[in-house]
């Protein structure tokens, strides 16, 4: 066989093909060094005498839809310069890899359009080995991730199973991309962030984070200095489940059975952004508003809160938020009294969203790319591997080199 061909088509160099044979649907090439490229692993001295030699099989590029396996004949070499006695060095492997680096990249990049069951039925091999390689080099590449430069960061939390076990992300909000990844949703899941922090010598002005107290109470701890914004989207979220909360004890008051009715049904109404109700929708919306004033106080307060984050500057938002929080102590509604004196208490860290106009609007486009991942794969066994995934997840076309 041709050496240009074997070199073009299966990245080696430096062997020559003496023969080709077919063996249970396998192409067999029987490959050894050529004598003017062998030389001494250790040196590199060309002064080198066989010493015996041994067969190794390696997995190559497909031929088609053939599967291609290199048996080499391995030469054990002895060098009259430095006096070692090893095997030669084989360029197209990795140490005791049974697959060519060709072979390897053709895997990483089947990987980034297929499932691993999906590549391992293609190419022949294990489910087990395409992991492997493919954990392999997320690993090399997004183990200890590039903190550099990093100035506002968003932290919040996901479901990675069934049975409250969760994980930790923490986002560059500039970038996009997830720098850190920890076990559970307590302030014990940053713990192996802050060491990193400090030895890439970041200094980060704000963090986005949800009102998670445990989250809030680690950065007070290690980021003094930074400026807290609590994302409006959870506190939006806090709100509505206030509201559905008023609902359900409207709901469970209400003795006359149409009007249950009617308050029942109307949960994703009450719920919906206002502005973008059809006509009738908001029909619909108002019959269940006339006839309870505790709901449709709760509705009208939580349309009203969006208003905090429509002001031209801090000073007339903060006069918007303390007045809506008036409003809520004074509605005589134990939900709504509760959620404000909750936005009382963050007053400083929702208002600093004029300081800094950033939010975890990033991390929930991340949580639904990580909840897409899950359901393709099935799930996760391997955690660590899970956890690279994760860390590669900003970044679809990387290189693979070797």
């Amino acid at each position: 066989m041709e050496t240009s061909f074997i070199y073009q088509a299966l990245g080696i160099r430096e062997q020559e093909c003496s023969r080709v044979r077919y063996e249970g649907g396998k192409i067999i090439l029987g490959i050894r060094t050529r004598d003017d490229k062998l030389y001494c692993a250790k040196c590199g001295s060309r002064h080198v005498i066989r010493s015996g030699s041994t067969v190794r099989r390696f997995r190559s590029m497909p031929i088609g839809s053939r599967p291609v396996i290199l048996e080499m004949t391995v030469q054990r070499l002895e060098c009259k310069d430095c006096g070692a006695v090893q095997q030669e060095n084989i360029h197209f492997v990795r140490g005791k890899e049974r697959y060519s680096y060709r072979m390897k990249r053709y895997v990483l990049d089947l990987c980034r359009i297929g499932t691993i069951a999906d590549v391992a039925r293609l190419v022949h091999m294990s489910w087990d080995t395409v992991k492997d390689i493919l954990k392999a080099e997320l690993g090399r590449r997004y183990t200890r991730p590039n903190l550099g430069g990093l100035r506002h960061i968003g932290i919040d939390e996901f479901a990675v199973a069934k049975g409250h076990i969760y994980m930790t992300i923490v986002v560059d909000l500039d970038t996009g991309r997830i720098v850190y990844v920890g076990n559970g949703k307590g302030a014990d899941a940053l713990d192996g962030l802050w060491p990193r922090l400090d030895r890439a010598g970041c200094r980060i002005e704000a963090v986005s984070s949800d009102l998670s107290e445990a989250f809030i109470s680690a950065v007070k701890e290690h980021l003094p200095d930074a400026v807290q914004v609590y994302d409006h989207f959870h506190i939006a979220k806090l709100m509505n489940e206030k509201l559905d909360k008023v609902r359900r004890d409207t709901y469970n008051r209400e003795t006359d059975e149409s009007k249950r009715r009617l308050i029942k049904g109307q949960r994703w109404l009450l719920l919906a952004n206002g502005d973008n109700l059809s006509p009738k929708a908001e029909e619909r919306l108002c019959k269940a508003l006339d006839i309870n004033r505790p709901l449709a106080t709760a509705y009208y307060l939580k349309e009203s809160l969006r208003r905090v984050w429509w002001q031209d500057d801090k000073h007339d938002a903060a006069l918007v938020l303390d007045d809506w929080t008036g409003q809520a102590r004074e509605s005589g509604l134990k939900p709504l009294e509760t959620v404000a004196d909750t936005f009382h208490r963050h007053r400083d860290g929702i208002l600093a969203w004029y300081d800094y106009r950033i939010s975890n609007g990033k991390l929930e486009g991340i949580n639904n790319k990580i909840k897409t991942m899950k359901r393709q794969a099935y799930g996760y066994r391997d955690l660590d591997f899970f956890k690279l995934k994760l860390l590669s997840l900003h970044d679809a076309t990387y290189p693979f080199s070797g």
